[in-house]
């Protein structure tokens, strides 16, 4: 059975940065892309970042482009989104997942996320 467990989530100013992880078990993980999606106050849960299962291609929603760098280590079964540049919109719970890179339909039951706060 697929599980996800996201860490490194906080509260954190404006401009600051974190580091999530997402550590992986009960399926092939380096053989899957990986997504990461988040879900603000009130919104839908919105793709973030998403990379291949050799880590060689990534893509980027439009709102953390360039602010955001998505990775993974195929070694230890776990990816990782590194947050630059902070904004008050980037609120929100961020969820892993696999999924298809063409259609980022997600194939798992989603895990318990992690929560970024973004505020002064």
């Amino acid at each position: 059975q697929a599980r996800f467990v996201e860490s490194g989530g906080g509260l954190v100013q404006p401009g600051g940065s974190l580091t999530l992880s997402c550590a992986v078990s009960g399926f092939a993980f380096s053989h899957n892309t990986m997504v990461w999606y988040r879900q603000g106050p009130g919104k839908e849960r919105e793709l973030v970042a998403k990379i291949d299962n050799e880590g060689g291609r990534t893509r980027y929603g439009d709102a953390v482009e360039e602010r955001f760098t998505v990775s993974r280590d195929n070694t230890k079964n776990t990816m990782y989104l590194r947050m630059n540049l902070l904004k008050p919109e980037d609120t929100g719970v961020y969820y892993c997942n696999a999924g298809n890179w063409l259609t980022n339909i997600v194939r798992y039951d989603w895990g318990q996320g992690t929560q970024v706060t973004v505020s002064s």
